[in-house]
């Protein structure tokens, strides 16, 4: 059995979201502590600790996630924007539920961190 993370019980509706979007796979809500003028994380419904733990079975569901993040970004109003992927703990990931960071309105550095 997988650890319960903050964002299972997000979308179990414990824990408020300022959510901008949701479909019958993910969710989509503000990060409250955003790195940009919009940072936004895109989470499946589907419990996977990390992208390391994902398998072919996930492929579509992992396509899913992209093009939802390239649709809130659209409709944020961004031009250009950053999706991230944080794998594991030294990498950046603090919360283990698998989540994509879609990041914009200020110009990004590379490489980053």
């Amino acid at each position: 059995m997988t650890e319960e993370t903050i964002f299972n019980r997000i979308l179990k509706g414990e824990i408020p979201c300022d959510e901008i979007y949701r479909d019958e796979l993910c969710l989509v809500f503000r990060d409250i502590q955003p790195q940009a003028p919009v940072h936004l994380l895109v989470i499946p419904k589907k419990n996977i600790p990390s992208l390391k733990e994902a398998s072919h079975e996930d492929a579509s569901l992992l396509g899913h996630l992209l093009l939802v993040s390239a649709k809130v970004a659209n409709k944020e109003g961004l031009e250009s924007w950053r999706t991230v992927i944080n794998t594991g703990e030294s990498a950046g990931q603090t919360v283990f539920h698998l989540h994509l960071h879609v990041i914009g309105g200020r110009d990004l550095l590379w490489p980053p961190g």
